[in-house]
C-alpha cells in the first residue's frame, strides 16, 4: 500500500510537469509530420508513416523518461521532503519502487495517448486497425521502463543535469552497442579481444526491444525472440533497480 501511495503521488507530480506536455506536443507534431513526409517521398506511404510514428514514440518516450526520471529523487532531496518521508515508517525500497512505478505509470499513459493518435493516423490511410503495431509499442514500453530505472539510479547520487547526460549516454550506447560486435571480429585474439567481449556482454542492448523494421515490413519474427526480449527487459530492469536501492540505502539523509 505504501508503494502504491508513493506511486500515485509521483504520478500526480509528474502529470503537473510542463516538460511532459511539451514533449507530448512535439511527439504529436512528429507523428503528424510523418504523413507530410509520406506525401513527399516515393514508395509505400503507410510504411513511412508507421516507421516515423514508431520512431517518434520511442524517442519522445525516452526523453520523457530521462527528463522526468532524473529528478525523481533529487527533487525530494532538494526540497528537504526526503527527511520527512524517511522519518515515517517507510522503507527506502518502498520509496524507490514507488517512484519507479509512478513514473512507469506516467509513461504508460503518455505512450497510450501517443499510440491512439498514431493508430488513428494509420486507420485514416488503411481503414483497418493495425494490431501488429501494438507488439512494437509494447516493447517500446519495456525499453522505457529500463531507461526509467537507469534514470532513477543516477538520480540517487547525481544532479538532474548529469543524470540526464548519463542516462542519455546509456540510451545512445544501448542502440549502438551492436557495432562493437563488428569491432570484436576484427580484433586479434588476446587480452584486448577478451576485454571487448566482456564489455559487449555488459553493455545494454536496447535493440532487443526494436521490432520496428520487422513489424512495418511484415517480416517473420520467431516467438523465442519475443520471450528473450521480454525476459531481458525484466531482468535488466530489476538488476538496475537493485543497484539503485543499494546506493540509496547507503545515503545518509537522517
Amino acid at each position: 500500500m505504501k508503494i502504491k501511495a508513493i506511486a500515485l503521488h509521483t504520478l500526480k507530480e509528474a502529470i503537473r510537469d510542463r516538460v511532459l506536455y511539451l514533449l507530448l506536443f512535439f511527439a504529436v507534431v512528429s507523428i503528424g509530420f510523418s504523413r507530410l513526409l509520406a506525401l513527399l517521398t516515393l514508395g509505400d506511404r503507410v510504411k513511412i508513416i508507421k516507421d516515423v510514428g514508431l520512431a517518434s514514440l520511442s524517442l519522445f518516450g525516452a526523453l520523457m523518461a530521462i527528463l522526468i526520471g532524473t529528478g525523481l529523487v533529487y527533487k525530494e532531496i532538494d526540497k528537504k521532503t526526503i527527511y520527512t518521508l524517511l522519518s515515517k515508517p517507510i522503507h527506502r525500497y518502498q520509496f524507490l519502487l514507488g517512484k519507479f512505478f509512478g513514473l512507469a505509470l506516467t509513461l504508460f499513459i503518455m505512450l497510450f495517448s501517443m499510440s491512439i493518435i498514431f493508430l488513428a493516423l494509420i486507420f485514416l490511410h488503411t481503414f483497418t486497425i493495425e494490431w501488429k503495431m501494438l507488439i512494437a509499442i509494447f516493447y517500446i514500453f519495456l525499453e522505457l521502463c529500463l531507461v526509467t530505472s537507469v534514470a532513477l539510479l543516477f538520480s540517487c547520487f547525481s544532479t538532474p543535469i548529469l543524470s540526464s547526460l548519463f542516462t542519455l549516454a546509456f540510451y545512445i550506447i544501448g542502440h549502438t552497442a551492436w557495432g562493437l560486435e563488428t569491432l570484436i571480429n576484427k580484433i586479434q585474439p588476446g587480452f584486448g579481444k577478451t576485454m571487448a567481449q566482456a564489455l559487449y556482454h555488459f553493455l545494454p542492448d536496447l535493440e532487443n526491444f526494436n521490432f520496428k523494421t520487422e513489424i512495418v515490413h511484415n517480416l517473420p519474427i520467431p516467438s523465442s525472440i519475443f520471450l528473450y526480449s521480454t525476459l531481458y527487459g525484466i531482468f535488466y530492469t530489476l538488476f538496475v533497480l537493485t543497484i539503485a536501492l543499494l546506493i540509496f540505502r547507503k545515503r545518509d539523509f537522517i
